[in-house]
């Protein structure tokens, strides 16, 4: 089970961290992802990371201003979202899977999302 949280309204340039705690034993086994869905579109991925942290993989809409990163120990994945645009706006979604990848196909359990607004 994963339970994603800190989303919140925040102004353009701000900031937010976001969190997406697991139950189980296992978290440590899966690769973990951060995906987004805007109001009419698709959920997008956002990032991606390795059981080992070795890996990192980001949309390029997001490339040096997201931060994904994880603590296996408190069974949590984390996003910093830096310079944040009002196109950032969305419900974020945490996931896991087997290995760190782009596709909503590529993740087996889903958190139920917790929402960003950046105004302008």
């Amino acid at each position: 089970q994963l339970q994603a949280s800190g989303g919140g309204l925040v102004q353009a340039g701000g900031s937010l961290r976001l969190s997406c705690a697991a139950r189980g034993r296992t978290f440590s086994s899966y690769a973990m992802a951060w995906f987004r869905q805007a109001p009419g579109r698709e959920r997008d991925f956002v990032a991606a990371i390795s059981t080992t942290s070795d890996t990192t993989n980001y949309a390029d809409s997001v490339k040096g201003r997201f931060t994904i990163s994880r603590d296996n120990w408190k069974k949590t994945m984390y996003l910093q979202m830096n310079s944040l645009k009002p196109e950032d706006t969305a419900v974020y979604y945490c996931a896991a899977g087997n290995w760190p990848r782009t596709g909503n196909v590529d993740y087996d359990y889903w958190g139920q999302g917790t929402q960003v607004t950046v105004s302008s």
